[in-house]
């Protein structure tokens, strides 16, 4: 399998995913999870689904209006918070009801306009998303075609680089025989030039 090199936060990906094999070997994984987990929420998002937790709810809690509590009935600073919390929702709910009759007179047609350049950019978009997926589709298959055929050519390669070391090591055994035969000869010739001269 090719590597994956991190370097100062970037990644620089060297592998060929559709001849490469080791994707599934332990540790692969893990450093990829270091990759997509950098950002703190990310992180905090991840740890509550893996602590199966569910999602917090939008807190009502600044809409309620709570009386003071049974031990500050009597205290009139409790009171005079309870009455300034009541009218800031009481102004809230005016507001909401003068955006209301505004947009009763005024959001139809505008909405209408909206909605109909909403509609045109979503046809923009899906025709630029099938264009994307088609590019995507080809740069895939070229891809493929090249890994596959990069990946033959390396077998190839592989095949013929074994061959040749095998047969350098069988050239440097004959080697190593032939030398050990010619050391035997000169042996012999020796000990032969010695005879004669006994002779």
């Amino acid at each position: 399998m090719a590597g994956t090199s991190l370097v100062a936060g970037d990644v620089v990906v060297d592998a060929l995913p559709y001849f490469d094999q080791g994707y599934d070997a332990q540790g692969v994984r893990e450093a990829v999870s270091l990759v997509y987990l950098q950002t703190e929420i990310m992180r905090n998002e991840f740890e509550r689904l893996s602590a199966r937790q569910p999602l917090e709810l939008l807190s009502m809690k600044r809409y309620e209006l709570p009386a003071p509590s049974s031990g500050q009935r009597n205290d009139i600073t409790a009171w005079q918070e309870c009455v300034n919390n009541s009218m800031a929702q009481l102004e809230h709910q005016a507001i909401r009801i003068e955006n209301l009759e505004l947009m009763s007179q005024h959001g139809c047609n505008a909405w209408k306009v909206y909605n109909e350049n909403l509609v045109r950019m979503i046809e923009n978009a899906q025709k630029d998303l099938q264009k994307l997926r088609k590019r995507i589709q080809d740069l895939n298959w070229q891809r493929k075609n090249s890994q596959l055929t990069s990946g033959a050519k390396l077998r190839e390669m592989e095949s013929t680089w074994v061959s040749l070391v095998s047969k350098n090591y069988e050239i440097e055994r004959a080697i190593v025989q032939l030398e050990n035969e010619i050391q035997q000869l000169k042996q012999r010739d020796g000990e032969d030039k010695e005879n004669i001269k006994d002779f």
